[in-house]
């Protein structure tokens, strides 16, 4: 059996233990203007449809733009691009062009007017549907209305945030047991 020691813990910090989702960079668009915003702060929400939450603070430039265009693209980076992935997190889309800059490839998407990165492993083309808890919380609820992923690998090596600049990167995947649920079982 397995024993930790363990000692107090600053609480601002457990989510450097609780965030499992690879980071994203989340693309924008209004009245022509693009953006892309590096997002480590998302979750699952509902498989059908397919919701994805997230937050987003409200002085992101991605914040207004997403909020008015009620659209965006959860686009999945790979480790190959992770500098581009960090850069992107450090400079804002008011003083710069991110697409660029970091020489990235927006593609045109098929249900929303907001830019797929070619340069991504997978691109989910999201719209608003609910804006109830942005003013309180600046938590956005998407329903993913088109997804497009790589052919392979299966299992890309994502990146994960671990708080204070610390990165993993995803590892080795291991089936041990069945789901104990299943959507189509129901």
């Amino acid at each position: 059996m397995v024993r930790y020691t363990k000692k107090d813990f600053p609480v601002s910090n457990v989510r450097r233990f609780l965030e499992p989702g690879p980071i994203v960079l989340v693309s924008s668009c209004l009245k022509g203007e693009m953006n892309i915003m590096t997002m480590g702060w998302h979750m699952i929400m509902e498989f059908e449809p397919s919701l994805i939450g997230c937050y987003i603070w409200t002085e992101n430039h991605t914040f207004s733009m997403i909020r008015k265009s009620r659209e965006c693209v959860f686009n999945v980076p790979t480790v190959e691009i992770a500098d581009k992935v960090v850069g992107i997190g450090n400079c804002s889309g008011r003083d710069v062009d991110k697409f660029k800059q970091f020489n990235l490839t927006p593609l045109t998407g098929q249900a929303v007017k907001a830019p797929l990165i070619q340069e991504c492993y997978a691109n989910f083309e999201c719209k608003l549907v609910d804006s109830s808890l942005i003013k309180k919380y600046s938590l956005f609820v998407f329903e993913v209305v088109k997804a497009h992923v790589a052919t392979s690998p299966k299992f890309p090596k994502t990146i994960h945030y671990r708080g204070d600049g610390l990165f993993m990167i995803s590892g080795p995947t291991v089936k041990k047991w069945r789901p104990l649920f299943r959507p189509e079982m129901l």
